[in-house]
């Protein structure tokens, strides 16, 4: 992917990368990477085939990202967070525990993704149940719980305006935000963005013109360029209109990403490409 450079500040829009982008990639190779593309921070993952952080401390993790002027704005993930129970409370106090010690901003949340959902009414049950149970202790850690709807026809929640609802019954709204995935968003038919309640959005490309909307799936998601399927740039571009100011992070799962032996050229193109199209719609 090659294009000509843009001057990246008159979007108001900070880049991160989610570490799934270069899963393969050490934690201190993640963090240079972030740094040397001006990224405002990273997301990390204990669903790797990596231990977390390399096996480092959290404090020294933590410290390690500060060094290059970086945040470390996630760690990801609770999975199925809206199928609760007591061992699920133990998993996102354990998660908390070293977002704290890491200095990490906030933690994720990943809903039931296995085509069981309930009806109407218990879904929206389940979710009161587990922001209810989950608030108290993301306030006691100080820290942010982000919500991530899956479009997948398998999830058991795909729509923001459900989680909204809950969040502003709760008076929650300090301490949950929304992930906004341009990938699941185009997926899901959802057409409402809440950037008030947005913390991050996660963007990725799919660009294969065969597959049909029900076919895409994590593995056909790449990094965008102008054959981009998913209107990333019309996506970002609505939330900047809208005064949306937080990070931008690339969540990539395709192989062919992850084998990338050059991903900076590879992501600063990316970045420039975004960036051009950001400043175009802005003009």
């Amino acid at each position: 992917m090659t294009t000509a450079r843009v001057d990246r500040e008159r979007v108001l829009v900070s880049f991160a990368i989610n570490h799934m982008t270069v899963a393969h990639t050490s934690y201190e190779m993640l963090l240079q990477l972030s740094a040397s593309l001006g990224c405002v921070g990273v997301e990390l993952r204990n669903d790797l085939s990596r231990t977390l952080f390399d096996g480092d401390s959290p404090e020294s993790a933590g410290a390690a990202a500060r060094r290059k002027g970086l945040r470390i704005l996630a760690l990801s993930e609770v999975k199925d967070f809206n199928d609760f129970s007591s061992a699920k409370l133990e998993e996102a106090k354990a998660l908390m525990e070293i977002a704290v010690a890491c200095g990490a901003e906030a933690i994720s949340l990943i809903p039931r993704n296995d085509g069981v959902e309930p009806g109407t009414g218990d879904r929206q049950a389940n979710l009161y149940l587990a922001l209810g149970e989950l608030n108290p202790l993301l306030e006691d850690h100080d820290l942010i719980g982000l919500i991530e709807p899956l479009g997948f026809e398998t999830s058991s929640l795909r729509h923001k305006a459900e989680i909204v609802k809950v969040i502003e019954t709760l008076g929650a709204m300090d301490r949950f935000k929304l992930v906004h995935d341009t990938f699941h968003h185009y997926l899901s038919g959802d057409r409402s963005i809440f950037p008030e309640h947005t913390g991050i959005i996660h963007i990725s490309g799919v660009v294969e013109p065969e597959l049909s909307v029900q076919q895409m799936r994590d593995e056909h998601r790449v990094l965008v360029d102008e054959r981009d399927r998913l209107e990333n740039i019309a996506q970002i571009g609505a939330f900047v209109a809208a005064g949306y100011t937080g990070p931008v992070s690339y969540e990539v799962f395709s192989p062919t990403v992850h084998a990338l032996t050059d991903p900076k050229a590879e992501l600063s193109g990316s970045f420039d490409i975004i960036a051009s199209g950001l400043n175009k719609m802005a003009a």
